[in-house]
């Protein structure tokens, strides 16, 4: 039986997925969005973005690998367990 190809999601799909998971990980985390924001060190209205899976309203999450793992130290989670596999292949547009 032949493995079956997954479709790569978009970037949109993507940044979803990540908003997702930091939401679930923030929720067992026991934290606010606000606290969350103030540990990570940025903007309470940034972190509500990446929630939502957005950089800015109407364009896919795309954070600093330094936000990204601050928000991983703050939430104890392995980057590896926020990035959803797979990672789209077009380039995100600037």
């Amino acid at each position: 039986m032949a493995a079956q190809r997954r479709r790569e999601p978009t970037w949109d799909e993507f940044g979803r997925d990540i908003g997702i998971r930091l939401q679930r990980a923030r929720e067992r985390a026991g934290l606010s969005q606000e606290r969350t924001a103030h540990l990570a060190g940025i903007a309470s209205y940034t972190y509500q973005k990446f929630e939502k899976g957005e950089s800015r309203p109407g364009t896919p999450l795309n954070p600093r690998l330094s936000t990204l793992l601050s928000l991983c130290r703050v939430l104890d989670l392995r980057l590896e367990d926020l990035l959803p596999d797979p990672v789209p292949g077009v380039p995100l547009e600037r």
